[in-house]
């Protein structure tokens, strides 16, 4: 089972045997394993680990209709990155790996771009359909995957409080099952170069920015509102004035952190989906401490990262929201903040 407790091995330096009767010859190599200490934070949070934290990460499409409001899961989420579906219409990929929810969903079709989010960060991909271009990247083992196509109504269950198609939920024994059935390894084999700050330092260098805005068109159902909480240190999300929380327990989504990416999109076919750009880099900003800065975000071996002059810059310790819009500053998608 996944996400247990493991007592973790350190592996001794191997000795090698002399055999009674061998020459005197020096042997040709003494290999010893060097033995590299284990990380005490989480990767994608940076906080204190409580547990062994080698499990691998898990990627879910959830959506983000207002029928599939409040999502179940999103407070367990280490990262959660907002991303345009098609029209004006936001989805997320939920990113667990310090914890996994009781329960997660409702749970939505794949896109290409959360596939190859996934195989990069080589996560276990969670998904319930897909677009023609997901598919084909799925039918050719791009990522270890469950979808909830082939078990819809086995590891894939649907709630009787919503409508189809925002109802489909995976429950954590079933992910685990998940693991089992598409014979995946449980073990991380990928690690982003995240940083973040220590809990003695601080970051006060930008503009002070206590309310933050985001937007993905004049929808009000997709723009979402942060508001800074100085004696706590974590923001706060709404929509539409209405508190995001987790429908699991009613608990408010806290943040560390707010980035928000600019890449290239493109339309992909008729239906309006789209094709973006999550290689080449580009202009972000990033939200944190109280205050706002103009970084960058660069692709680092499969992960998207923000940076500063191409290093890592310093996150606070905790969970992440990362906006992926067209445009900081344009017609459709913006970023607004007020002190």
């Amino acid at each position: 089972m996944i996400w247990n407790k493991r007592k973790l091995l350190l592996t001794a330096a191997v000795s090698l045997l002399c055999l009674a009767g061998c020459s005197s010859k020096e042997p040709e190599s003494a290999e010893t394993q060097e033995v590299v200490p284990e990380s005490k934070t989480y990767s994608f949070t940076g906080e204190v680990r409580t547990e062994a934290a080698d499990h691998r990460p898990i990627l879910a499409t959830i959506s983000n209709h207002p029928a599939a409001r409040p999502q179940s899961g999103l407070a367990d989420a280490d990262q959660i990155y907002e991303f345009l579906a098609e029209g004006q219409i936001t989805r997320y990929a939920a990113l667990f790996q310090s914890k996994v929810p009781e329960q997660l969903g409702p749970v939505r079709s794949a896109r290409d771009y959360f596939v190859h989010l996934a195989q990069g960060m080589d996560a276990f991909y969670i998904a319930h359909g897909y677009s023609p271009d997901a598919k084909k990247l799925l039918d050719a083992g791009a990522v270890d995957q469950v979808n909830g196509m082939s078990h819809d109504g086995t590891l894939f269950e649907r709630s009787a409080d919503r409508r189809a198609p925002h109802n489909s939920y995976i429950s954590k024994q079933h992910i685990e099952e998940a693991f089992t059935l598409a014979n995946a390894s449980e073990k991380i084999s990928a690690l982003p170069s995240f940083s973040f700050l220590n809990p003695n330092e601080s970051d006060k260098i930008g503009d002070i920015a206590s309310s933050v805005q985001v937007s993905y068109s004049a929808d009000p159902n997709y723009i979402s509102t942060y508001q800074y909480d100085e004696s706590a240190n974590r923001y706060y999300r709404s929509v539409k004035g209405i508190e995001t929380v987790d429908k699991i327990n009613e608990r408010r989504i806290e943040l560390a952190n707010v980035i928000v990416m600019e890449m290239d999109h493109q339309t992909a076919d008729r239906e309006g989906r789209l094709a973006i750009d999550l290689q080449s880099g580009g202009t972000a900003m990033l939200f944190h401490e109280g205050i706002a800065k103009t970084i960058e975000w660069q692709n680092k071996d499969g992960f998207l990262i923000p940076v500063e002059q191409g290093i890592p810059v310093k996150l606070t310790a905790g969970k992440t929201w990362i906006h992926i819009i067209p445009s900081l500053s344009g017609p459709s998608s913006s970023v607004t903040y007020t002190p």
